[in-house]
């Protein structure tokens, strides 16, 4: 079927169908423009995604990386980065192959269609004055037959009259045949016309037509399939990058098929595992003896030189072992102040403050005290604490506990080791040079060389000193840990004490702040005793700590701080934990509000005859 014989009436109507074929094509490339925008701003917030949520260098996101469920996390971040990627593969595809092409046909379309009806309105141009022409010859040949039919008839009349002369007759008889003879060449005119407006008429609707309306067919029919192209185009673009992207999917799969539950927990004890050992069972208390208490050995006004306690006497102690605490009561003993006390105002004299910032610290207080002092709360733990404020860390990690502190020191021998091994494969590379400098001096010169080994030697030699000594402390550590068969551990729970130079950076750093160490003097017992009294079979967690004595606020002090508390001049209160040499006393206004504040800034009248009172665990 052809439009030039089927629509050869229809000029009008396909040139608005033509029109509208082209405007469709647009709309087509304005959706691919969209989604082509909409897959590149889709790939970036991905890309963003992913990037908000990777692994930050040098934070604790960073150390938390090892375990399986978070590489396996890290990884699908890694695989939504690829996904991202495909997505933006499409947009360009859809660009290149989609957009640039079809606009560059559409206008190709736009200006052979114009080309196509500007023709066609010549031709109808043509037909039309064609037909005017034929028009205006009818017309002539009708007016002159009509002139030479009135003229015949004049003559006739003329000839018929008697009264008319002879001349006038004549007169009247060659008028007649001159509008004959015009109405006859008027004929032969309009009959050449006629045959000549039939010829352009057919050549018109039979030839030059049907020619235009069939390019106007070819080209919508070759928009249609260039669509059609376009559409399984816009397709095979998706369809490529499903394989990549079920690829990235699969990857997704497979880190989540690698995470182990088992390494994750055996992780966590190699990160947080300490190396102490649980305390021992506690011996029985017989209450029907009626023997007179002793003081208990850790009775904070209990001096070592007063002598041992028998452990077979019951105390009073209330100390209570951690895992029975409950959570309430817990959280209120790890609240103690996190930074040094601050200094009493300024137009405070000295001599005004009995125990100012320089308050002295307990005499030799026993090991089972300190031990008490770690299993009451873990922020009182020197290393962590110190940790929070920001204080550096001791080069032989004397502030963690021995298992992490073995750890890290293996690390860094391992550290250390690699090191070496780098600058001895330099050096072997630079002693080759050196002997082909040697060999061949146009080459280069092996004085320079021979500077940089030496410069080399001594940094072998400064490694090797690092290790050493790393490696001396890593054995200490290793010769230290407790071991679970052994009973003298299992009742002290905590391993021998730190040689001497990080022992006495941990007890300096503790008159810098309220908490303890788990470290302890060289002057004082190198093993933890724990006495029977430290340790009440009753682990009813709801009683309060005793009250030691009272203390008279000198100064306001406004407890801001987690774990203090404020207190006003002049007011009075209950003392229920002395000042260790950190700076800080911890007191009591009524059964439900304590807290610390600093030593400066109280008064304390400790009572002689208080109970054994002690660190609360």
């Amino acid at each position: 079927m052809s439009w030039g014989t089927e629509l050869w009436d229809q000029f009008d109507n396909l040139e608005k169908h033509t029109q509208w074929g082209i405007e469709v094509l647009e709309k087509y490339i304005k959706f691919v423009k969209e989604r082509t925008e909409i897959e590149i701003n889709y790939a970036k917030q991905l890309r963003n995604l992913s990037k908000k949520y990777q692994t930050k260098k040098n934070s604790k996101e960073e150390e938390e990386s090892k375990y399986t469920s978070c590489k396996a996390f890290q990884n699908t971040l890694n695989e939504m980065n690829d996904y991202a990627g495909q997505h933006e593969v499409i947009s360009e595809n859809m660009t290149s192959q989609i957009m640039v092409d079809l606009t560059r046909c559409v206008q190709e379309f736009k200006q052979e269609r114009k080309s196509h009806f500007h023709e066609g309105r010549k031709a109808q141009q043509h037909i039309e004055t064609c037909w005017k022409q034929l028009e205006a010859s009818k017309r002539r040949f009708e007016r002159d037959c009509k002139e030479a039919d009135r003229a015949q008839q004049y003559f006739e009349k003329m000839d018929a009259d008697i009264n008319v002369t002879k001349a006038d007759v004549e007169k009247a008889r060659q008028q007649a045949q001159i509008r004959h003879q015009m109405a006859d060449d008027s004929k032969g005119d309009y009959s050449s016309v006629l045959l000549k407006f039939n010829r352009e008429q057919h050549e018109h609707y039979h030839t030059h037509i049907p020619a235009i309306f069939q390019k106007l067919q070819d080209m919508e029919e070759k928009r249609i399939a260039r669509m059609g192209e376009s559409l399984k185009t816009y397709a095979d673009i998706d369809r490529r990058v499903i394989p990549i992207i079920g690829k990235c999917l699969d990857g997704i799969t497979k880190s989540a098929e690698s995470i182990n539950e088992k390494q994750d927990s055996q992780t966590v004890i190699e990160a947080f595992k300490s190396g102490f050992e649980p305390p021992g069972d506690i011996d029985f208390e017989d209450f029907t003896q009626s023997i007179k208490r002793t003081v208990s050995d850790t009775s904070l006004t209990n001096t070592r030189s007063e002598g041992k306690t028998d452990p077979k006497v019951p105390g009073k102690s209330r100390g209570k072992l951690w895992p029975f605490i409950k959570k309430n009561k817990l959280m209120s003993l790890l609240t103690s102040p996190h930074q040094p006390p601050p200094p009493p105002p300024a137009s405070a004299s000295t001599c005004a403050v009995p125990n100012g910032p320089q308050s002295p610290k307990q005499q030799k207080e026993p090991l089972s005290h300190r031990f008490n002092d770690f299993m009451t709360s873990k922020p009182k733990i020197h290393c962590f604490r110190s940790l929070k404020r920001g204080g550096a860390t001791p080069e032989d990690f004397s502030n963690l506990p021995p298992e992490q502190r073995r750890k890290k020191l293996q690390q860094k021998v391992d550290e250390l080791n690699k090191d070496i091994q780098k600058e001895i494969d330099q050096r072997d590379a630079l002693t080759k040079m050196k002997d082909v400098y040697m060999k061949n001096p146009q080459m280069g010169d092996a004085a320079s060389v021979t500077q940089k080994l030496v410069e080399i030697g001594n940094n072998i030699e400064k490694l090797r000193v690092e290790v050493h000594k790393f490696e001396s402390w890593l054995a200490e550590v290793e010769g230290r840990l407790p071991v679970r068969n052994d009973n003298s551990r299992r009742q002290s729970g905590l391993y021998e004490t730190q040689n001497a130079a990080p022992v006495n950076n941990c007890v300096q750093d503790r008159e810098s702040s309220p908490d303890g160490s788990y470290t302890e003097d060289q002057s004082q017992e190198t093993e933890v005793k724990v006495t029977p009294t430290e340790f009440d079979d009753d682990f009813d967690d709801e009683e309060p700590l005793p009250t030691i004595g009272t203390c008279k606020a000198l100064y306001p002090f406004d407890g801001e701080n987690e774990g203090t508390i404020s207190v006003t001049e002049g007011e009075v209160l209950n003392v229920i934990e002395e000042d260790k040499g950190d700076g800080w006393t911890r007191i009591r206004r009524n059964e439900d509000e304590e807290g610390y504040v600093p030593t400066s800034y109280i008064e304390v009248y400790l009572d002689k005859n208080a109970k054994g009172a002690k660190t609360y665990i």
